[in-house]
């Protein structure tokens, strides 16, 4: 079964606009109408039961697990030895390459072992394992202050680097990579994306609730390095209090603004972020630098807000536990490498809970195994009931080409064409004349799909299969 379908059939028709109940405008008909927005896209129920529920301290567990892949790029390469003895916030692995960061410790302790890990799908990744010690205070030990004001760009990125942080919104791609502007390329704005629009996710709205002055700390950190003239906040208008919150805390003498835009999703990609506040057309193959445009997470820009000024390194993230097959839902400040049954030992399970979901439910991934740990890039801890999980045998039905996917694709491809060109195979000439990369997997075709044809899962394939043939030659 797609993780979409578990969605399915609840809430309001996805072909309905949003300010629609029943065909009866509703009073946020004007506002939705003028708010920018993409062709194209759905609207899932939101789920935000966890959005007024403040940022809570996670308690540390006994044993902590660090993969050293927790990162698009190159491994971490540890730095430590087995029984060494570390404090918290002391780096224990360093990076492998300039597309790599390192991994600091989340606990005071010892290294208990340095092996094989779970990962979430089932498989073995290599990983430091980390004892806290129960007797810790566990205050952060390790870091200096640095004068902000008096570095480079090249010294901005590099100390970027140093804190270990990656796009926390779900992506993990190393942020200083981001921030590096080839020769030749000039970056005029930077938008940072508070959009959320995954159901049940809370993650962002309450770090720009609670965490605003770093996050305006590390916008001004991402400006100098960049060289952008402008920062532009993008928030869904269902985020009224963070809106408000950081408008008002807005500096006066700093190019910095808060834009709402319409609550749909996909809002919150990067290209279509791009082109709702911008208008400006990320090209296929291309990446927002092409087009002036730097794009960063909210959490990871409040990281970087944080950790930067003091040289420390991430140890932790927000992540939100929700859903209804947990009985403490909530948005909690835990330690990275946080096993996931000990996660949801503490707050507690419902008795027909059958399946976790790391991220959203469009996006995410089903958890195979509850050994693995709360890594860099997981947003959220989505538990489901009986109840919410559709039966794993739908059929799948061949396509009626009715072009719904087509109507709701923010990229503006076939998934039908490339759906059928999948399951003949044909995954060269996907990607090569019906522009197959350009998918970012959003799950809107599966979603809409009257006939259950798993699409994003045939273009993961496809993808994945592409990489493949490209590495061997």
């Amino acid at each position: 079964m797609t993780l979409l379908e578990k969605l399915k059939g609840r809430g309001p028709s996805v072909s309905a606009p949003p300010w629609q109940d029943n065909g009866k405008p509703s009073a946020g008909l004007l506002s939705q109408a003028m708010l920018r927005s993409f062709r194209g896209g759905v609207h899932p129920p939101e789920e935000k039961i966890t959005a007024d529920k403040p940022i809570r301290r996670f308690p540390f567990p006994q044993k902590l697990i660090l993969p050293l892949s927790q990162h698009t790029g190159a491994p971490s390469k540890p730095i430590v030895r087995v029984n060494q003895e570390v404090v918290r916030g002391e780096p224990i692995a360093e990076a492998g390459g300039f597309v790599s960061v390192p991994i600091h410790a989340p606990a005071t302790g010892r290294i208990a072992d340095i092996g094989l890990a779970r990962t979430p799908n089932g498989e073995m990744t290599p990983a430091i394992f980390l004892e806290a010690y129960p007797g810790a205070s566990q205050d952060v030990l390790y870091g200096v202050e640095v004068d902000i004001e008096s570095m480079t760009p090249d010294e901005l990125i590099t100390a970027v680097q140093a804190t270990g942080v990656v796009g926390l919104g779900g992506a993990a791609f190393p942020t200083h990579v981001k921030m590096k502007v080839p020769e030749g390329k000039q970056v005029d704005t930077i938008i940072i994306n508070g959009c959320e629009c995954e159901p049940y996710l809370t993650t962002d709205h309450r770090v720009m609730l609670e965490q605003w002055q770093s996050l305006l700390d590390g916008c001004r950190i991402i400006q100098r390095a960049m060289g952008a003239e402008r920062i532009m906040i993008g928030i869904e208008e269902n985020k009224p209090d963070a809106i408000e919150a950081l408008r008002a805390h807005l500096p006066p003498d700093r190019p910095i603004t808060v834009e709402p835009v319409a609550t749909k999703y996909p809002q919150g990609a990067e290209k279509v972020l791009i082109k709702v506040l911008l208008d400006r057309e990320v090209p296929s193959g291309g990446l927002p630098l092409d087009v002036g445009v730097g794009v960063f997470n909210v959490a990871t820009v409040a990281q970087i807000g944080e950790l930067l000024p003091r040289q420390q390194g991430l140890i932790e993230r927000v992540v939100t536990v929700t859903g209804p097959g947990v009985k403490k839902p909530g948005n909690y400040m835990m330690a990275l490498g946080t096993p996931l049954q000990f996660v949801l030992n503490h707050l507690g399970l419902h008795e027909k809970t059958v399946e976790v979901i790391l991220g959203g439910p469009m996006m995410g991934a089903a958890v195979q195994s509850l050994e693995s740990p709360v890594t860099k890039g997981i947003t959220g801890v989505v538990v489901l009931t009986e109840k919410e999980v559709a039966s794993r045998e739908k059929p799948v039905y061949p396509c009626i080409h009715c072009s719904r996917c087509v109507e709701v694709c923010p990229v503006h491809l076939n998934p039908s064409e490339l759906g059928l060109l999948a399951r003949k195979g044909y995954y060269e000439l996907m990607a090569d004349e019906y522009h197959l990369m350009d998918c970012f997997e959003c799950g809107s075709c599966a979603y809409v799909c009257p006939s259950n044809i798993p699409l994003v899962q045939y273009f993961r394939v496809a993808k994945a299969i592409n990489r493949e043939k490209k590495a061997q030659q």
